[in-house]
């Protein structure tokens, strides 16, 4: 299981919406307990690609959030991204650049701008996806 509060969530919203027509992206960072993670920061950076299709992350943007988190006792769970026209769920090159099966890969699709779709998935060697349980806490 994941979880990540509703005021997070909005941040993932307003930052994707106010990246259109790319993909928005960034990190999240937390504490584990056991199998379950807690989002208790997110991190809103630049598609530095931007493209509506794909992302990267700036490597220095991604070790100042590192750093941040760790200042904070956080680990880094994984990273999020948004889907402007297409559903909540790994595409192929998703899937293909999923590098880390320890990480979760957050996808929030804003096809729907008035009713945006966040999910999580964990992908092992490349190929098999597991969507994991997220629950959105006040």
């Amino acid at each position: 299981m994941i979880t990540i509060r509703r005021a997070d969530l909005y941040k993932l919203i307003s930052h994707a919406k106010s990246c259109l027509p790319e993909e928005g992206c960034g990190l999240v960072g937390g504490r584990t307990e056991g199998n379950d993670r807690h989002i208790e920061a997110v991190y809103l950076l630049e598609n530095k690609d931007h493209s509506d299709v794909h992302f990267s992350i700036d490597p220095k943007d991604q070790i100042a959030a590192i750093k941040d988190m760790r200042s904070k006792g956080l680990v880094q769970i994984g990273n999020w991204h948004s889907h402007p026209e297409t559903p909540s769920r790994p595409s192929e090159e998703d899937i293909r650049l999923s590098y880390d099966s320890t990480s979760s890969y957050l996808i929030l699709s804003i096809m729907d701008r008035d009713a945006p779709v966040l999910n999580s998935f964990r992908v092992a060697e490349r190929r098999d996806v597991t969507k994991e349980e997220l629950v959105i806490i006040e």
